[in-house]
């Protein structure tokens, strides 16, 4: 592969390879591309919350080859999520615990719900303003959400597999089942549920949010996702739209902790979060 790509004229000298897709097969050539001298930029999230042992070869081989295999867009969008852990972690802190809405799809989408907007015309809304992944299913299993605590974990210090993380579905496994179309055809049968929810929520003055959390205070971490309902003290409650918040925990920031918040979702700070990167590694 190395020998290919040097043929093509593709090699190091400051070569950034940018891969906006959340494509496996690109995915997969990440360690050719880093073993030939060439820096990755990336929003996929594939490699990252992906193998752990080719996550790490990934990164020893960006250290080896003297390039950059960054990937802050993977959490957060444009919030600086990765970086502000990275520097926390290096200037020897130690994270004990996160807190954190990480899908701006599931935020937006439980915040549009209301008693004219039933959930699937929400999950539709999401979807044509280009909050959601091109197969919504994605947002609502949680995988998206999963993807993105892995990376955090792995992050922070810790040996974390998408299998180590409990999840709490709130959509019933079968809506998975089938073709894209087929999940939009029986979506609607799920709206007489979130309206009893959205009732219930309401009347108790909470909201509801996609929680994901870490909490490695025995210095194992235990990891999970699920839809809980927060009341007003919750630092989540007052999250509108498409925004995301991180809440870090951590030795140096006790009983205080950090958080990081603004918009997590959107190809306006997807794409800015990305020329970042690229502007990192070109030192400009």
């Amino acid at each position: 592969m190395k020998q290919e790509l040097v043929q093509a004229g593709i090699e190091g000298d400051g070569t950034v390879f940018v891969d906006c897709t959340a494509s496996y097969d690109i995915a997969e050539l990440y360690q050719n591309f880093i073993s030939a001298g060439i820096s990755i930029v990336c929003a996929n999230k594939v490699a990252a919350a992906g193998d752990y042992d080719a996550f790490r070869k990934l990164k020893r081989t960006a250290v080896e080859q003297d390039v950059k295999y960054k990937y802050e867009t993977n959490v957060g969008a444009g919030l600086p999520v990765i970086r502000t852990i990275d520097h926390l972690v290096t200037s020897g802190d130690r994270i004990t615990g996160i807190e954190a809405v990480l899908s701006g799809t599931l935020n937006f989408i439980f915040d549009t719900i209301s008693k004219d907007v039933t959930f699937s015309q929400a999950v539709k809304k999401a979807t044509v303003e280009r909050f959601a992944e091109p197969d919504p299913r994605i947002d609502l299993s949680g995988v998206d959400v999963l993807r993105k605590l892995v990376i955090l974990a792995r992050e922070s210090g810790y040996e974390v597999s998408q299998e180590d993380v409990e999840t709490f579905h709130f959509v019933p496994g079968e809506y998975f089942e089938g073709s894209v179309e087929d999940f939009w055809k029986r979506l609607p049968q799920l709206d007489e549920h979130f309206e009893k929810l959205r009732q219930e929520v309401e009347r108790d003055g909470h909201r509801l949010k996609f929680i994901a959390k870490m909490d490695a205070r025995d210095g194992k971490p235990q990891c999970s996702i699920s839809l809980e309902k927060v009341d007003v003290h919750s630092p989540f409650y007052s999250l509108e739209g498409s925004n995301n918040a991180v809440i870090l925990h951590t030795e140096r920031y006790n009983p205080h902790p950090m958080m990081i918040r603004g918009y997590g979702a959107g190809a306006e700070v997807t794409a800015a979060g990305v020329f970042g990167d690229i502007l990192d590694i070109a030192n400009v």
